[in-house]
């Protein structure tokens, strides 16, 4: 029997995700506040829902892809728990805080509910293509029970413990690459300060001690490495307010468990910098022509 899956939030990632869930055979019931991402769901496939409570009414599983722990909490709480059937899945794909993905959970149980968070890695190229990395907190067996369905939209699902470790992992992993992309863009510009010609610094550091994802992943030089938002005037890719939100969860994380973060709040002050310059909009690899003084 085809499950029935409710998809609240079809933005940039959500819509891609969407997709996938329907191209695996999923049925799908879609709601957004976007009339434009509606229109591009139900051409997936998808049954457009007049609101996140009508999406809900009668799902097997409900995704949500949402903005904030704001909006996470109060859609399940508001449109959610009060409509899901019984034994419905929640599955929350938002990055959010720790803090709200615990309480959020912790209200579902109560209610009689499974539920994890299981936010994404990837960014909107892996959420098209299904390649997403997720990273799920919950009990053992409402992961069991969202492995597949994240399976559908991703190619690798790890349990990374109970309620709220996945965020936790995610804002861990998105404050290490927003710190060595800091790193990465220093290094290029004070390579070519030095006289070194960007294409033989990275043929020496990218097999060299200095290698990393942000270098030779995620070249932050036009014409250098593989094919990045960089060769597109850095249009694309991840944007430098989703890499600021998620250093601010990071170093917020940090601050209420006493944890020492001196790289994390050096790379948010520097980012928050560069979305003052009116580049949040742009790829977070942008950083390097800030670091030129350009």
């Amino acid at each position: 029997m085809t499950q029935t899956i409710a998809f609240i939030g079809l933005g940039n990632m959500g819509g891609g995700m969407a997709a996938n869930l329907l191209k695996n055979g999923y049925a799908v019931r879609a709601f957004d506040l976007s009339e434009e991402a509606l229109a591009k769901a139900e051409g997936h496939g998808a049954v457009r829902a007049s609101s996140a409570a009508d999406a809900v009414t009668g799902a097997d599983a409900v995704v949500t892809m949402l903005p904030a722990g704001k909006h996470v909490e109060s859609v399940y709480n508001d449109q959610v728990f009060g409509v899901a059937k019984p034994g419905a899945l929640f599955l929350d794909c938002s990055t959010i805080d720790v803090a709200t993905a615990r309480r959020v959970i912790e209200a579902a149980v109560a209610k009689g509910f499974e539920m994890v968070d299981a936010p994404v890695s990837g960014g909107i190229a892996a959420a098209n293509g299904g390649t997403l990395t997720f990273m799920v907190g919950g009990a053992d067996a409402a992961f069991a029970k969202a492995k597949p369905i994240l399976s559908a939209m991703g190619k690798a699902v790890i349990h990374a413990g109970g309620a709220g470790n996945g965020q936790g992992a995610k804002i861990c992993n998105n404050m290490l690459l927003g710190a060595t992309m800091v790193a990465t863009c220093e290094s290029f510009a004070m390579a070519k300060k030095l006289g070194l010609d960007p294409q033989t610094f990275y043929d020496i550091s990218s097999v060299s001690s200095g290698q990393s994802w942000s270098m030779t992943s995620y070249c932050p030089v036009p014409g250098v490495g593989p094919q990045t938002p960089a060769d597109n005037g850095y249009q694309g890719g991840f944007a430098v307010g989703l890499m600021l939100k998620d250093l601010k969860l990071a170093t917020e994380a940090a601050a209420s468990v006493g944890a020492s973060v001196p790289m994390g709040n050096a790379a948010e002050a520097l980012y928050q910098m560069l979305a003052n310059q009116g580049e949040a909009a742009r790829d977070f690899s942008l950083m390097i022509e800030m670091l030129e003084g350009k």
